[in-house]
């Protein structure tokens, strides 16, 4: 195996062992931030020629340095390979073999502990925004869902027990505010997420005049760490945050996945699983099973354990850098992998669930009418608590409550939220402002990196 070159041992050769226990998979995790780490490197060069640090012409080299090795990612001409301890050193040592001076002075003003804190937030801010898109689009599908199939009416339960009537269209208006409600969840972190790091190096600056203010911009980032130490305090941190919005998303997946579970299974049938979105059985011909929603359901499961293992890696660690901080990289990956999975593959599922309203509708058991029956008598002056009891009484002798009809459920249903007044409209407002946030800022991010990629750079 060749030796693996590093950053902080250019005259010695550290033991193999303990290499090879402290790289571990490193490589691997890092790979994902391989782009980021040469843009990163870019705004950097900023901080370095706006401080006056370098002139202007070792910018233009530097810079061009870094496009090329941009180009060489991109075309997977440089990659991490088993000779480098990590991403950092694969991209300078990339560039010092082929621009020389320029890769050897890349690193002036930084560590690899600010370097690594600016390719995650460079790499969190695309994938939040990736997902945050498709939360949203979840949230449209589910509204679509719940205005095609407001009037279909079934069973609403709790404790696992027949309650009140409901309806599909309640039932896919409530997930799609919880959607929302997730999505909505991001502007908590985001204003921590969209500052640059750059300039904190090790945790404690560097006697140099770095322009930090001069790399955020250049990354579009809208401000920076102002104090140093605050980076390496907050490691952590962050990808807590965003697994925790991720999870809020998933939640809402799972229990969904749970209902069609339950809601297309032989005993219930109001909802339709076509055959092209289950599985079958390897024994029993008549089988279909609704194996994405149960996968679905547990990989938010595991999605909490990747939260719980970042949780547990940042707790109780000092000031300052620590080398477990690597470990939080990939439960991070893992979380933001499952929860992309999970909404597009719902996404693509929920508009082909059919609904069986005939069957939904015959489910309705008389005593479901129990509290309509109720609220009939308090209607026509009853006090509440004796149409309470009057009603248990009739129950109680074996009486039938009277049917009520799908329109009359609608009509006595008619507050905001209700059966009959579901707030398709005001959703659907929330859920535009929701996608023009994410819009604004996905401009903002995306004019910065296409300005700092140019070819031409004033």
């Amino acid at each position: 195996m060749k030796r693996a070159e590093t950053l902080w041992s250019p005259t010695t050769t550290p033991d193999r062992q303990m290499m090879a226990y402290t790289v571990g998979d490193d490589r691997e995790v890092d790979a994902r931030l391989l782009r980021w780490d040469v843009i990163g490197s870019l705004g950097h060069v900023e901080a370095l020629a706006k401080g006056r640090i370098i002139s202007q012409r070792e910018r233009g080299r530097m810079r061009r340095a870094l496009l090329a090795a941009l180009r060489a990612v991109d075309a997977g001409k440089l990659a991490i390979g088993t000779a480098h301890e990590d991403v950092h050193s694969a991209v300078e040592f990339w560039l010092t073999r082929h621009f020389g001076a320029a890769g050897e002075r890349i690193h002036t003003g930084r560590s690899r502990n600010d370097q690594v804190a600016v390719d995650l937030r460079l790499y969190l801010k695309k994938t939040v925004l990736d997902l945050h898109t498709l939360m949203t689009d979840l949230g449209a599908t589910l509204l679509a869902f719940a205005r095609q199939h407001r009037r279909a009416v079934w069973p609403g339960y709790t404790h696992q027990r027949m309650a009140m009537p409901s309806s599909a269209g309640l039932w896919a208006a409530a997930y799609a505010e919880g959607l929302l409600d997730a999505a909505d969840g991001v502007v908590g972190f985001w204003p921590q997420l969209d500052r640059s790091p750059l300039g904190s190096a090790a945790g404690y600056g560097v006697p140099l005049p770095l322009a930090r203010e001069a790399a955020a911009r250049a990354l579009g980032f809208a401000g920076i760490d102002q104090v140093v130490t605050t980076t390496q305090n907050g490691r952590g941190v962050l990808e807590a945050q965003v697994l925790f919005w991720c999870a809020g998303a998933a939640h809402e997946c799972a229990k969904l996945s749970t209902d069609v579970i339950l809601f297309s299974s032989d005993e219930f049938g109001w909802l339709v699983l076509p055959a092209a979105w289950s599985t079958g059985s390897s024994i029993m011909p008549q089988k279909r099973n609704p194996d994405l929603f149960e996968l679905t359901r547990g990989r938010a499961a595991a999605l909490e354990g990747d939260l719980a293992t970042v949780m547990a890696l940042k707790a109780k660690l000092a000031s300052g850098y620590h080398r477990d901080f690597q470990l939080l990289k990939a439960p991070l990956w893992r979380g933001v992998d499952r929860t992309r999975d999970m909404l597009a593959v719902l996404g693509a599922a929920l508009p082909v669930l059919g609904v069986d309203a005939a069957r939904g509708l015959a489910a309705l058991r008389p005593e479901v009418f129990a509290t309509d029956e109720v609220m009939r008598r308090v209607r026509g002056g009853t006090p509440f608590r004796r149409a309470y009891r009057d009603v248990a009484a009739d129950l109680e002798r074996g009486e039938r409550m009277p049917a009520v009809t799908g329109a009359a459920l609608a009509a006595t249903r008619g507050s905001s939220g209700g059966l009959g007044n579901l707030p398709l409209s005001a959703l659907g407002t929330r859920l535009r402002a929701s996608r023009r946030w994410r819009v604004a800022a996905q401009r903002r991010f995306d004019r910065a990196l296409a300005h700092l990629t140019a070819r031409t750079l004033r």
